[in-house]
């Protein structure tokens, strides 16, 4: 952001401040100077006025002139294009030095005297203003013949360029950047003199009408301007170059002006483009193609906060021009951008970091501007759409301020600070503030924005140095405990023989949902993910696994056991904390042992891997929610009877997309898993028995069928039970043998025959009476 003293000066009152004082004070706000270049015209350089101009009578290119400095008329010699008759010039008078060592003496060109030389912009120092020499008017002030411009503003000046945050588009602008000097300086903010010519001024509701059905997000005003006998000031010219804007047009330089000294985004079409004089044009406001709020007149002409067609420039010396200023949410615009791009005109930059919501000051800005430098016609009144806004409130206390900043700020300065940087401060109830944000300061949504706001304007070298008091805290958190725990869970992994694989929390949102996952709400999605394939928060970790296998496959890794511990994300951006593993192709390395072949995985060898890991738990069946999963090898994983994750084998038709051998794949939520201090327990002192019990039953019935029979009629005695063998056969029909292990055991005695028979038949008559089962 370029601004000078002077165009400053405007705005707010610098009387008595100078540019190392102004540098000085941006730095300490926030506000950084990347540069500092003062603007001195040269003594000696002065106003002149070209009373004659006649062609050189040995020379085409050259023009011998009559120049009047006030005093006396002096003959020059030039040879700019541009040099006529009736024209005020910047004459460099014999002595005067000009930038670069140049000291102007006489001289005689082809034979004729020249007393001075009719200076450029690039030859008294100031920025190149276009082809030829400079060609004052009265914008610069009255010009006095033989006055040396030195003497004016415009000729005596400090460039200072600011590098500005990406949240600080407030600072976009003169008027932004001194209404943050008036928090600095404690100095108001200037009355800038609106005058309109009032005589007979024509209605804008007479030519121009606006209608829309939907309600947007955005504020926009219209005037009218009926353009004639304009042309760019001297002085507008002068700090458009300084700042190094480029316009094509007189009426692009007015409103590039304009933007740069309020902040207000104005544009200017044709009125054509609406209509015509005798059918009152209709500007119509709704949604394009892409779903951005655009304007149309016969044709669109415009995306609010992001482009204009080229088209519907006003490009015309005269005729009648529509105004627009509007206003769009930062937030809004870059949200909509990132969820569907499309090319921008310069305007984006200052919409997507906040331009100026007080529209109608640009309006107003633009308009006296016409009526001051031209015999342009404003149009009374404005058709005007806004959208109603409630500030948000940050409430602090008096203390609080003191606890963030180390220093007790009195009341009155806290309240004069948030007043003059713009924000309206409740009345203080006891020793709170009720902070009301304005619309240009969208930066600003918590405590420590407001703290920061202070502890800027206070200025951070004013703050008191204290001692550092460290007081160390307990450490044993809820987040100490969660870290230990997944550490300790990595650790096992480790030592089971997985290797970790650590991704990014972000996916590729098309390659998870075509595996029928569920991504993160389309209103709470990333606004600018990193690239393409990371787009959305990763809902599961298994998608991650299953790319960093495929990239193992790729460099000929035959045996792959990876996993991983991170957080996911729902559809409302919930984290939670899951642990995922996977492993394909052998179980082990090739050796002596297994001849160089070892055995491929299986679903039992990946079960007991899971289980060395996480410790025991259950599997129930389980259908699976996306396609990743085999349909028919695939189990839910139950741990202390809560459902704690999933385990599978990888569909087929993904093994062979991404080249995998058999592969398996489990995923478990981290908080179901056990941690804490394991309890001793009483154990008997007295030996255990076993005994084999072979059931015929039908192939339909589930083993958690048989469980739940087995749990409502064992005894104490029965400590444990578990499958050891399942047989089916021709023989055995519909129905399979199947072949369960009893742990009996007593805390009293030493079980006899008796007992365990006893305890057995008790089993096998609630599974024969329940499910129907005989002894095989």
């Amino acid at each position: 952001m370029i601004v000078t003293k002077n165009w400053l000066n405007e705005w707010i009152d610098l009387d008595g401040i100078n540019a190392d004082t102004l540098c000085k004070t941006f730095n300490a706000i926030g506000l950084e100077v990347d540069r500092h270049e003062a603007i001195r015209v040269a003594d000696g350089v002065v106003i002149g006025y070209v009373e004659k101009c006649e062609k050189h009578p040995d020379a085409d290119k050259l023009n011998v002139c009559q120049v009047n400095v006030g005093n006396e008329v002096r003959q020059i010699v030039c040879g700019a294009s541009n040099v006529r008759e009736g024209i005020h010039i910047a004459l460099a008078t014999v002595g005067a030095e000009l930038p670069g060592g140049l000291k102007i003496k006489e001289a005689v060109l082809r034979g004729v005297d020249s007393h001075g030389m009719i200076c450029s912009s690039k030859e008294i120092g100031l920025p190149s203003m276009g082809e030829g020499i400079m060609i004052l008017d009265p914008s610069i002030g009255e010009l006095v013949l033989g006055k040396n411009l030195n003497e004016y503003g415009a000729f005596n000046d400090d460039v200072i360029e600011i590098e500005l945050t990406a949240n600080r588009g407030d600072c976009l602008s003169i008027h932004g950047i001194a209404r943050d000097l008036r928090a600095a300086l404690s100095r108001e903010l200037r009355e800038i003199n609106y005058k309109e010519k009032q005589d007979g001024r024509l209605g804008i509701g007479r030519i121009l009408q606006l209608q829309h059905t939907d309600t947007f997000h955005a504020d926009l005003l219209f005037g009218a301007v009926d353009v004639k006998e304009f042309s760019v000031p001297f002085a507008i010219a002068l700090r458009l170059a300084i700042i190094e804007e480029v316009y094509t047009t007189a009426v692009d330089a007015l409103l590039l002006y304009t933007t740069q000294s309020t902040g207000v985004i104005l544009r200017a079409y044709p009125f054509e483009k609406f209509g015509d004089l005798e059918t009152k044009g209709i500007i119509t406001f709704e949604n394009d193609e892409n779903g951005y709020a655009a304007l149309y007149g016969k044709e669109k002409v415009s995306v609010i906060g992001v482009s204009q067609e080229k088209e519907a420039h006003f490009t015309a010396n005269e005729g009648l021009a529509v105004i627009e200023a509007s206003y769009i949410a930062p937030d809004i615009i870059a949200k909509k951008m990132g969820d569907k791009k499309i090319p921008s005109c310069p305007h984006y930059y200052r919409s997507s970091r906040g331009s100026e919501p007080k529209i109608e000051m640009g309006i107003r800005y633009a308009g006296s501007l016409f009526e001051k430098y031209s015999a342009s016609q404003v149009y009374g009144g404005n058709i005007e759409l806004t959208t109603s806004y409630e500030p948000p409130i940050i409430s602090m206390g008096e203390e609080e301020f003191e606890s963030f900043i180390g220093l007790k700020i009195d009341k009155t300065r806290i309240t004069q600070i948030f007043k003059n940087l713009g924000m309206e401060i409740g009345k203080p109830n006891g020793s709170t503030f009720a902070i009301s944000v304005p619309k240009f300061r969208h930066d600003i949504v918590n405590k420590q924005d407001i703290i920061e706001e202070v502890v800027r304007i206070v200025g951070i070298d004013n703050i008191p140095s204290k001692p550092f008091v460290f007081a160390e805290a307990n450490q044993m958190s809820n987040d100490l405990n969660d870290y230990k725990k997944t550490r300790m869970y990595r650790h096992r992994a480790a030592q089971s023989g997985f290797y970790e694989s650590v991704h990014f929390v972000f996916n590729e949102r098309l390659q998870v949902e075509k595996y029928g996952f569920v991504c993160t709400d389309a209103d709470k999605e990333l606004l600018n993910p990193i690239t393409a394939t990371f787009d959305t928060l990763r809902p599961t970790l298994l998608v991650g696994l299953l790319n960093s296998a495929s990239a193992n496959v790729k460099v000929n890794q035959k045996k792959i056991a990876l996993f991983e511990a991170g957080m996911v994300f729902d559809t409302n951006r919930q984290e939670s904390k899951r642990l995922g593993f996977i492993v394909s192709g052998a179980m082990e390395s090739e050796k002596i042992a297994n001849a160089g072949k070892p055995a491929v995985i299986d679903f039992a060898a990946f079960t007991k891997l899971i289980a060395d890991v996480v410790g025991s738990f259950e599997l129930v069946s389980h259908t699976p929610s996306h396609s990743l999963a085999h349909p028919y090898v695939c189990a839910k994983v139950m741990i202390n009877g809560v459902e704690a994750g999933e385990i599978f084998r990888l569909h087929p038709s993904i093994e062979e997309d991404h080249d995998l051998a058999q592969t398996f794949m489990c995923e478990i939520k981290t908080d179901a898993l056990a941690y804490g201090l394991v309890e001793a327990r009483a154990y008997s002192k007295y030996q255990a028995s076993f005994r084999d019990l072979s059931i015929l039953i039908s192939k339909e019935v589930s083993y958690e069928s048989i469980k739940e029979v087995i749990e409502k009629h064992r005894s104490s005695q029965v400590r444990r039970f578990y499958p050891v063998d399942r047989y089916v056969s021709e023989t055995l029909g519909e129905q399979m043998s199947l072949t369960l292990r009893f742990v009996l055991q007593s805390e009293e005695k030493t079980l006899e025959d008796e007992d365990i028979t006893m305890a057995m038949e008790s089993i096998l008559n609630g599974l024969k009476e329940e499910l129907g089962v005989n002894l095989r």
